[in-house]
């Protein structure tokens, strides 16, 4: 018998069931432990939107059109 296929989950789809979690279940060490996941995973999300805009702002000095 066939193995069953693995269900793939969408871009950001974990993140956004973790969004949806219910809060009251956590204590108050391990709604600490969440924070600074996302504090983390927020500073990566930002290093990464640098680093695109910067890689985009020189494409678009190199390419521009020269005045002239």
């Amino acid at each position: 018998m066939d193995e069953p296929a693995e269900v793939r989950t969408g871009r950001g789809q974990r993140l956004l069931e973790a969004t949806r979690e219910d809060l009251e279940l956590y204590g108050v060490a391990e709604l600490e432990e969440r924070l600074e996941i996302l504090q983390a995973e927020a500073a990566r999300v930002t290093a990464q939107i640098e680093k695109k805009r910067s890689g985009r702002a020189a494409a678009d000095a190199l390419f521009a059109p020269r005045a002239g």
